[in-house]
């Protein structure tokens, strides 16, 4: 029986910055041996309570009382057992989902999963952008299109918090977690719901058909498949020791914090249903649908008027803690399929552009109502999804050449195949269900023609996907590399540089920066010495600015100019104005140093778009070594 791929054969592995950073091998006490494997889980439910599942667990709970709180329960031992096959995959193989699939699909097809993964964090992103939008607007009265732009500065939110440890990040998240639940459950105090009413909700049976579509939707919307993507790297973040044990020991404590935290996030989706079922549906107001309704029926039905705020502020909270791990997910899915890397700032950005100009586009056509018809049209996206990433999983899982002796056992295996039929089967008739509708009540012959291409599309995408691993003797074909392997090469002579350039502040730093340019150096070595002055002149007068700083600068590098030639050494002078990166590297490549020395700023995140950063800029403009001190 062959044993599960090593973790050291991934040269680039799934979120390189954080990858092992928590060590779970260090001697200490056992809960705490315990809690350093927990954290993961919290940042993947977060997906299971966010603004997409509030409009289902409204709807479900106003239109049928407790009934569907069996549902619930069933999407919810779901959730746990595939996200603990996701956390298997990280844990055994060292490869998350997207890294996997592109080791086993062809090019073609991987670029189409790629596709897909794409719209489905967009998706998610959409509601999610709706959800903090439509709290934003019940709190504090913002116009519903203002709160969807206001919402793009949580791009400012994510640059702080990439900055951050990952055990700082899931604290947060937890925070945030805890925010929701509190509101919730001291909302259901003051509805104080029946307790063997609630018992009966867990008697599996469905009313009407209509009941059976907020059940599809309830199971659609609480398996969100990013979060496979994501758990699958957020477990590689632990260090664990590679051994038989090791492996056993990590694969049962993330299956605990799995249950933990799903559960956690189907006790705040029950309460939704059952605060909406004591509220709403023992009222007779069984026609709530929407957020807003819910929100301003609250304080009147209560009788109090803190119910509605938290309502808003357990909102904003799920609206943040999801969109943050929707970026976590995305820079999974890009590097893992396409092998590319880009600033996390640039992937948040697009992200976020994706989801708030569909939003903006139709919230300016078709007015706020048009919020719910968005909410459904997220969800419907992400059940297309679903299927594309569960089918894999269970491959990658199941397959003893990879997972060795970890492999899932037949009974297990089984299991998830169920599953994983009932809610490809859901996802399908919900799509088959969307695309009926819209051929029935469209008169445009071109809009049919597409849908019907559409769906047909992708159930021979989803046989493709399905059946494709079966005719594979491996599941993996080709080993994951982010960058290109490289053929080691002799180590070479650096040849003395002729022209060293050196890029002053006229602070203390200045004496680090020297003392390395001497070290670099030797007699015939040729120092060029730069400083931009950024006073207000400067920037507006450039080389014509006469003012007390541009003449204190003139004369302190002349200074400096004169104790190289006091040491015969050959130095040159050259003082620029306004842009410190632009000048810098338009100076170091017309005077054609061969080095440049230069101080790093010391400050990061919020002070990076304050200050400005010089050092990115200058080392993508030269083609020198920079030394940076």
């Amino acid at each position: 029986m062959s044993r599960p791929m090593e973790k050291t054969e991934i040269l680039h592995p799934s979120l390189q910055e954080v990858h092992q950073s928590v060590d779970t091998t260090r001697p200490g006490s056992l809960w705490k041996k315990i809690f350093a494997f927990f954290g993961p889980a919290y940042l993947v439910s977060v997906g299971y309570m966010d603004p997409g599942n509030w409009a289902t667990d409204l709807a479900g709970g106003s239109q049928y009382g407790y009934t569907l709180l069996w549902v619930l329960l069933m999407s919810n031992l779901m959730a746990v057992l595939l996200q603990t096959l996701s956390a298997r995959l990280g844990i055994v193989r060292g490869r998350d989902l997207a890294q996997a699939n592109r080791e086993m699909y062809p090019s073609a097809l991987n670029f189409i999963l790629y596709l897909l993964a794409e719209v489905a964090i967009a998706a998610c992103d959409l509601a999610e952008v709706l959800g903090m939008a439509i709290g934003l607007q019940l709190l504090f009265q913002i116009p519903l299109l203002t709160g969807v732009l206001i919402t793009a500065l949580d791009t400012l939110l994510i640059l702080f918090l990439q900055r951050w440890k990952i055990r700082r990040l899931e604290l947060f998240i937890i925070s945030l977690i805890s925010i929701i639940g509190i509101s919730l459950f001291i909302e259901l105090w003051m509805a104080r719901p029946h307790p063997i009413e609630i018992a009966s909700g867990f008697i599996p049976h469905l009313p009407d058909e209509a009941a059976l579509y907020i059940a599809v939707g309830i199971i659609g919307a609480t398996v969100m498949p990013h979060n496979l993507y994501l758990h699958s790297a957020l477990v590689q973040t632990r260090k664990i020791h590679r051994d038989e044990a090791g492996i056993r020991r990590a694969l049962k404590l993330n299956f605990l914090d799995s249950f933990i935290a799903l559960n956690l996030a189907f006790l705040v989706n029950a309460a939704l249903l059952v605060l909406a079922a004591a509220v709403f549906f023992h009222s007779g107001h069984t026609e709530v649908a929407e957020i807003q309704d819910a929100y301003h029926l609250l304080e009147p039905l209560l009788g109090n008027h803190l119910a509605p705020i938290l309502f808003g502020i357990a909102l904003i909270a799920s609206g943040q803690s999801s969109t943050i791990t929707g970026t976590m997910a995305g820079q999974i899915v890009m590097e893992g399929y396409l092998q590319l890397r880009i600033n996390p700032m640039l992937r948040r950005f697009i992200t976020r552009m994706l989801a708030i100009i569909p939003a903006v586009i139709l919230i300016s056509i078709a007015g706020e109502h048009a919020v719910g018809q968005l909410l459904i049209l997220s969800q419907v996206i992400l059940s297309m999804q679903l299927s594309f990433a569960i089918i894999p999983l269970i491959y990658f899982v199941s397959d003893r050449q990879t997972m060795g002796k970890f492999a899932l056992s037949t009974p297990i295996k089984m299991l998830a195949w169920l599953v994983a039929i009932v809610l490809i089967y859901l996802n399908v008739r919900m799509v088959v269900e969307q695309i009926s509708g819209y051929i029935i009540q469209s008169d445009s012959i071109i809009g049919k023609i597409s849908a019907i291409a559409g769906g047909a599309g992708f159930m021979i995408l989803l046989l493709i996907t399905w059946l494709y691993p079966i005719r594979r003797k491996s599941l993996v074909q080709k080993g994951y590399h982010l960058h290109k392997p490289q053929t080691p090469t002799p180590v070479m002579p650096i040849h003395p540089y002729h022209k060293i350039a050196l890029a002053l502040d006229f602070s203390e730093k200045d004496h680090a920066i020297l003392a390395h340019a001497f070290a670099q150096g030797n007699p015939n070595t040729e120092y060029l010495l730069i400083h931009v002055v950024e006073s207000v002149s400067a920037r507006i007068l450039g080389k014509q600015s006469f003012d007390q700083e541009s003449q204190q600068d003139q004369q302190q590098l002349a200074a400096y100019v004169r104790m190289f030639e006091e040491k015969n050494l050959k130095a040159k002078g050259v003082l620029a104005y306004h842009r410190r990166g632009k000048e810098i590297a338009r100076i170091v490549n017309e005077e054609q140093a061969d080095l440049l020395i230069m101080g790093g700023h010391g400050h990061r995140g919020m002070k990076d778009l304050i200050y400005g950063e010089t050092v990115n800029y200058v080392r993508h403009h030269v083609h020198i070594p920079v030394l940076i001190v």
